[in-house]
């Protein structure tokens, strides 16, 4: 076997995997020389601006339902199985690795020893082993990069492996279709085939992190972004893809800590990533000039389609997907946190995506109501980020990314309870989804105004500012903001028919209350007396 690139003295496929024999074998290859060898191979194309478009194929979103947790001795007391958890018995996965190992035999392979977590206490060693030079590109731009020095002794925690063409046979291995994402707590491997969606990558980490950190370190593992301020105050933002987490966490006055995953210690919030994997459909310069400026040389953009005759990235064209992305280091954007790590969080945000067009742009939660939102989820899935989303969707999603916890929803909730506990951490619900009417009659809130609140909410501007509790979802809403139109602040004044509005904030109730009875037992009476009371 060949090998090429920088190796540690750990650097050996064979006896720490199993592999069978590869043709080559590429380790740590700088991004210009991943770039070269997809070009080469002509798995993708260089835009005007200097990154690498590539389509990923089949998939262009995540396949939830092709994620697979392997249960053993270590996860089958403690993983919240079901639609979202679904089990792989050891034997399959035993099956499907050494099918993998074998299948690389006389193919090229390209490996990258990264790592996870930013703080030094819980960091992570990766190697991920790719089968595309441009996986391997996600796996440089996403994950933190270990310096020359570190390489040399580096030692993996975790492997992940991602073949996109090697296909699964349901029938022998335990998947539900070809494509899979198996996660293996006691063996510490990722396995991915069957889709070249990069995606899977991150979110396998992020899922094992989500067990590990909680079950065992008692730190919140989180589905958030997060920046930070001036004067060292830190905030985070919870939210589905598409709700705004990065676009809201660029924010030019403020540091960016991470865009996506972060942990949350007793003393500080630290970013899991070294990158950022933001949405692209419709990026301008003017809406979201951090993000369109850190695509350039080194940046990944996915399943984009470049204006006729040239390769100008058309970044309204949803063609392939309205979920088209892309992937850039995180020093790619000027102004971040160095190192990737802030102070326990000031404010909170909940960002929801309501389709209901009902909840409050922005609104104050008690502790109690802050543990059932989190724990709720709510908001809308955007088109593309899943597969068979092609509009708006209501969905809970507990934590603000259900797909991606190992655990019951209320250990998550109780860490929360516990860190907000005798403080003074604000949190706050931000509906940055429709408002004067439901999605198809409604508009979609301005970006112009959401983060207006949000700066509000950061500065103290709305400390002095009265507050009204509105009925039904019992939310404390500020009766005037800066920058923003006070008849915006509360939802029912901005619908021409008030009786309409009324009753679908009672279907949207019924909803939330229906949704949480699968987490009544066990769950505090405190966080159960936060759910909307019915008006009828």
């Amino acid at each position: 076997m060949a090998n090429v690139g920088i190796l540690g003295k750990h650097a050996d496929l064979g006896d720490s995997l199993g592999m069978k024999e590869p043709k080559q074998t590429f380790w740590n290859l700088a991004p210009d020389e991943l770039v070269r060898a997809t070009l080469e191979r002509q798995q993708g194309r260089l835009a005007s601006n200097g990154a690498l478009a590539i389509e990923t194929g089949t998939f262009t979103g995540r396949s939830p339902k092709d994620r697979f947790i392997v249960k053993d001795q270590i996860t089958q007391d403690h993983v919240w199985w079901g639609d979202i958890n679904l089990a792989m018995s050891p034997a399959h996965f035993d099956g499907l690795y050494r099918k993998m190992m074998a299948y690389v035999e006389g193919k090229e392979l390209f490996v990258r020893d990264a790592y996870a977590c930013a703080s030094a206490a819980y960091r992570m060693n990766l190697r991920v082993v790719t089968e595309y030079p441009w996986s391997n590109l996600f796996a440089h731009n996403m994950f933190l990069r270990p310096d020359a020095s570190e390489l040399v002794d580096f030692l993996p925690e975790w492997h992940i492996i991602c073949l996109p063409s090697f296909l699964a046979n349901p029938e022998e291995d335990g998947t539900r279709q070809s494509n899979f994402a198996v996660i293996n707590f006691s063996e510490k491997k990722i396995l991915i085939g069957g889709t070249g969606y990069t995606g899977e990558i991150k979110k396998g980490i992020f899922s094992a992190l989500n067990f590990i950190l909680p079950h065992h370190r008692q730190v919140l593992s989180m589905h958030c972004s997060a920046n930070i301020g001036h004067t060292g105050d830190t905030a985070v933002f919870f939210g589905l893809s598409g709700t705004g987490k990065t676009t809201l966490s660029s924010d030019p006055n403020r540091k960016l800590i991470g865009d996506d995953e972060h942990g949350w210690s007793q003393n500080e919030v630290f970013n899991f990533e070294g990158g950022c994997y933001a949405k692209t459909i419709d990026l301008s310069e003017e809406k979201e000039p951090q993000i369109f400026q850190a695509i350039k040389p080194g940046a990944l953009l996915e399943n984009i389609f470049f204006s006729e005759g040239s390769n100008h990235v058309n970044y309204a064209d949803g063609s392939i997907t309205e979920n088209t992305r892309v992937s850039y280091p995180i020093f790619h954007i000027e102004n971040i946190a160095r190192p990737s790590v802030g102070t326990a969080p000031k404010n909170i945000f909940f960002l929801t995506a309501d389709a209901f067009g009902v909840l409050p742009p922005i609104s104050l939660l008690t502790k109690a109501q802050a543990m059932y939102h989190f724990m709720s989820g709510y908001t809308a899935k955007v088109a593309g980020t899943e597969v068979g989303i092609t509009e708006p969707t209501t969905t809970f999603s507990a934590g603000f990314g259900a797909a991606f916890l190992p655990l019951h929803p209320a250990k998550y909730a109780q860490l929360l309870g516990e860190k907000l506990e005798g403080t003074e951490i604000r949190v706050w619900l931000i509906n940055t989804g429709w408002t004067g009417g439901s999605y198809g009659t409604g508009s979609r809130m301005k970006l112009s105004y959401t983060r207006a609140m949000i700066t509000a909410a950061l500065e103290g501007a709305l400390d002095e500012v009265p507050f009204e509790t509105l009925p039904v979802f019992n939310l404390s809403v500020p009766m005037s903001c800066p920058g923003v139109p006070s008849t915006l602040l509360n939802p029912r004044n901005t619908w021409e028919n008030k009786s309409e509005y009324d009753a679908t904030a009672e279907r949207l109730a019924e909803k939330f209350i229906v949704n949480f009875k699968k987490f009544e037992a066990g769950t505090a009476q405190e966080i159960l007396a936060a759910a909307p009371a019915l008006v009828s």
